[in-house]
């Protein structure tokens, strides 16, 4: 029989598990967002030979991504979580626009 204890605690799991798969949405899908603006956000504004700036922007991507999802995670609530993220997308999009506006595209070296 289903009682009111047991319809309670289904309707809980399924928030729970709500919350849960939204994280990992908002991890996946913004850390992902924020390591590739930081990607090429650092490739440009790295002071060294053009390639090496790739490399280790790429290598400097995947502790920001691990970083993000660390946050995500660890958040109070999925609002301070999607702010958190948000606001570091946020600028370094805006640093990588105006980086791009300051570089001269020429062929790649």
């Amino acid at each position: 029989m289903s009682g009111p204890l047991d319809r309670a605690r289904l309707r809980r799991g399924w928030r729970y598990r709500s919350a849960v798969a939204a994280r990992v949405g908002l991890a996946a899908f913004g850390g992902y967002a924020l390591a590739g603006l930081a990607t090429a956000f650092l490739s440009l504004t790295l002071p060294m030979v053009r390639s090496e700036a790739v490399a280790t922007a790429t290598l400097i991507s995947f502790a920001i991504l691990a970083g993000a999802v660390i946050w995500v995670f660890t958040a109070r609530t999925l609002l301070r979580a999607a702010l958190g993220l948000g606001l570091p997308i946020a600028l370094v999009g805006l640093g990588l626009w105006l980086a791009l506006d300051g570089v001269a595209m020429g062929p790649p070296a």
